[in-house]
């Protein structure tokens, strides 16, 4: 599939310039697997969430197709006294060599991605993981409330395009198996949650995995 050029990449510089900073987030969960100054790609890194958590504990790389997420991931980091290098790239292909990192953290990335790309970016993910190394994995599933709308076009199932013509995709538990068969599972757990709006109960859906590369 050709897609340097596909609108859903280009769609998020725009979407970026209006996502607000949300604080910090936990790596409590990686640090069990991983020891400290162990080399980490984050891979869709944003606008620097976990990299300002991840630079305190290891030599880290944050990676996103979104200029500028980067800058204002940059502008975060340096905020907080911390530093992490930043490279602007896809997922699906990425500039690094082969056996370059310990772990590899992927969270609400693969989900914007059609399948063809998903399953290129895992086949990166592991060439460039060492052996032994971890991928840490998280995105929608398909019980989620917010799973439909328009159509994602090329047709893929559980598949839509929203603002910007950015994609959704809504996973179920035996596809991120199949998209992560050649590694060894460790955890594989779906995290729903009931939230109520308006008097009406919906849910949320997260499908949440670690995987080792054999």
């Amino acid at each position: 599939m050709e897609v340097s050029s596909k609108t859903h990449f280009l769609a998020w510089d725009k979407e970026y310039s209006h996502i607000k900073w949300g604080g910090p987030a936990s790596i409590r969960s990686l640090q069990a697997y991983l020891a400290p100054g162990l080399r980490i790609l984050d891979a869709g890194s944003g606008n620097g969430r976990y990299l300002g958590e991840l630079s305190k504990h290891y030599d880290v790389i944050g990676v996103d197709v979104s200029l500028t997420a980067l800058y204002s991931s940059r502008a975060q980091l340096a905020r907080s006294h911390r530093f992490a290098e930043h490279v602007g790239a896809s997922v699906h292909t990425l500039p690094f060599k082969s056996g370059s990192f310990d772990g590899t953290i992927c969270y609400g990335v693969l989900q914007h991605l059609f399948k063809g790309e998903r399953e290129a970016a895992v086949r990166e993910f592991s060439r460039l993981l060492n052996s032994g190394g971890f991928i840490f994995f998280e995105a929608f599933g398909c019980e989620d409330m917010r799973c439909g709308g328009e159509p994602s076009n090329p047709f893929e199932e559980k598949t839509f395009s929203r603002q910007n013509g950015i994609i959704y995709h809504y996973f179920t538990e035996e596809e991120v198996k199949e998209l992560f068969c050649g590694f060894k599972t460790l955890e594989l757990e779906n995290i729903i949650k009931e939230k109520t709006f308006r008097g009406k109960s919906y849910l949320r859906h997260m499908v949440r995995g670690v995987f080792r590369k054999l």
